[in-house]
């Protein structure tokens, strides 16, 4: 696409034959299958392993000691920040347990104390998310604050493009997609720290303790196991990869679909589906990606548990096929590809 071309976000498709879309049908039809039944042993499994593979790391950071080799535990400490915050959202959703604070339990746990990640804070912004995917005013993901995902975002009047730096990073933020990725950790940091003053979170004192608990014992145990100099860069390369993981794991789900906006009105089929896209791939996706590779059915299905999603999705592809409802699936590069082509297609203007 020429620099002098309009920007274009992808269009949401036209509505099929029967607007319904049949969700209660494709509910019944997954509930008859067990597919929203809780795997409280499956969880636990998962749960045990990476806590295993935490607890060894820890103590190949004791054992390594101040040795620029941390920067290598660094990274698998990124990777398993990512896995643990994977079980915070599947707590979010509900998926692990029966009870909501059986999984709020979980989620604090996982979320506030092991990673430092505001879990009361998240799991609101993530409600507002699965309510409206995409969705170019009601999505919060959609306001990066840093990157233009729609026409009027990249405007060159607009918040995110003031000043010179605002307006580099537009003009060139499909080529900075991924660096600026290496923040996201220490942004969701902060947004946790900053929710803290909101007034919204359910039990403040709660996540208060966590966090400092977590900031305390993680900045004690860097200090003291490593110099200075060796810490600091520790940590950026902990959180730099971390946000890194999260990002490119969070991203091919949305970036690139269709945007919804307020004239368009949607089932509750087609505004989960024609938004989302899901990953091909076999079980090493899936840990990878933690099942948000099923983005499509994990939208439909929020509380179903993460090992039946593989299981739904043929009946959900089959329901829309019947009903006439555009599913998306793409590899992994190629999804990525997508969401950096709608970055630079949305950044034309600012280029011209």
């Amino acid at each position: 696409m020429s620099s002098s071309s309009p920007p274009s976000s992808p269009a949401v498709p036209e509505t099929a034959p029967d607007p319904g879309g049949g969700y209660a049908e494709l509910f019944r039809e997954i509930r008859g299958a067990g597919l929203m039944d809780r795997r409280r042993g499956w969880y636990a499994v998962l749960i045990g392993i990476t806590a295993l593979a935490f607890a060894g790391a820890v103590v190949a950071f004791v054992l390594i000691g101040d040795s620029w080799w941390q920067l290598v535990v660094a990274a698998v400490f990124a990777v398993l920040y990512a896995q643990i915050g994977f079980i915070g959202h599947d707590a979010g959703h509900g998926q692990i347990l029966a009870g909501r604070k059986s999984n709020d339990v979980v989620g604090y746990l996982h979320g506030d104390l092991l990673i430092g990640l505001g879990y009361g804070w998240w799991v609101d912004k993530h409600n507002e998310h699965h309510a409206n995917p995409n969705h170019e005013d009601r999505d919060p993901d959609v306001d990066l604050g840093v990157l233009a995902l729609t026409p009027t975002q990249a405007d060159v009047d607009g918040p995110i493009a003031r000043g010179r730096l605002g307006r580099f990073v537009i003009r060139h933020q499909a080529g900075l997609f991924f660096p600026i990725l290496l923040l996201e950790g220490f942004d969701l940091h902060r947004s946790a720290v900053r929710s803290l003053f909101s007034g919204r979170l359910p039990f403040l004192r709660l996540e208060i303790v966590l966090l400092a608990l977590h900031t305390a014992l993680y900045l004690t145990a860097v200090f003291l196991v490593l110099s200075p100099g060796l810490a600091v860069a520790f940590i950026v390369v902990h959180q730099g990869l971390f946000g890194l993981y999260l990002g490119c794991s969070f991203a091919p789900g949305h970036k690139g679909m269709p945007m919804p906006t307020e004239g368009e009105r949607l089932d509750p089929v087609r505004r989960q589906v024609l938004t989302s896209r899901n990953i091909r791939g076999g079980p090493v996706v899936d840990v990878a990606l933690g099942g948000l590779n099923y983005q499509i059915e994990h939208h439909l299905f929020p509380r179903m548990p993460r090992p039946h999603l593989r299981r739904a999705q043929p009946l959900v592809r089959a329901h829309c096929e019947r009903h006439g409802i555009s599913y998306t699936e793409t590899g992994l590069i190629e999804s990525y590809a997508r969401g950096l082509r709608h970055l630079r297609e949305v950044s034309a203007p600012a280029r011209a």
